[in-house]
């Protein structure tokens, strides 16, 4: 790993508390006039296919920082997206909200947050398009953190057999980002075996 030099602030964030949210979105306007890309990738996640698999304070803690989270956040920080040149919000939404999508062993709270994330990402999309602010989502199916150490992280020996890794995500955000501002690529979605 290089060093670039650059200087990085860190803020806390319990995306299913309201007030948490607005010190730290409050937090980055005291730091900053701008911001170009957010990236919306904060959800907890919750296993289990049964509803009865967890307890109602995790269902609501699930369904309040997929969704709620989410929306709070952009609301938030929306001032700041508009002072951007160009501004991106990136949604890491889940195969779990597209439709008969029932791959992931998630709790149906989770499912619900992530269908929830997608139709905001959609509606916000259409509403900030004229604004020049591009609003992109994936669905990733389950993906893995990747070893760096391990050869399967290198692109050029990973094959479509092996399971999605997060630097292949990130990978296709940074693809996203990257494009032209007159390019308008709203949602990645990801074949699944």
């Amino acid at each position: 790993m290089v060093d670039s030099g650059a200087q990085a602030d860190a803020f806390a964030c319990d995306l299913a508390d309201p007030a948490s949210i607005r010190a730290f979105t409050g937090g980055i306007a005291a730091r900053t006039g701008r911001v170009d890309v957010l990236i919306n990738n904060g959800a907890r996640y919750l296993e289990g296919p049964n509803l009865w698999d967890a307890d109602d304070d995790a269902i609501t803690d699930t369904i309040a920082s997929g969704a709620t989270g989410t929306l709070l956040t952009v609301k938030h920080l929306l001032p700041l997206l508009r002072a951007s040149a160009g501004a991106d919000v990136v949604n890491l939404v889940s195969s779990a909200a597209e439709p008969r999508g029932h791959r992931s062993q998630a709790h149906p709270a989770f499912y619900a947050a992530k269908a929830a994330q997608a139709g905001f990402a959609d509606v916000l999309s259409h509403r900030l398009r004229p604004e020049g602010v591009r609003v992109i989502s994936l669905y990733p199916p389950d993906f893995t953190d990747g070893d760096p150490l391990d050869s399967a992280w290198d692109h050029a020996s990973r094959t479509a057999s092996d399971p999605l890794t997060a630097q292949s995500v990130l990978d296709c955000v940074l693809f996203a980002s990257n494009q032209p501002r007159d390019c308008f690529i709203r949602s990645f979605h990801f074949e699944q075996l």
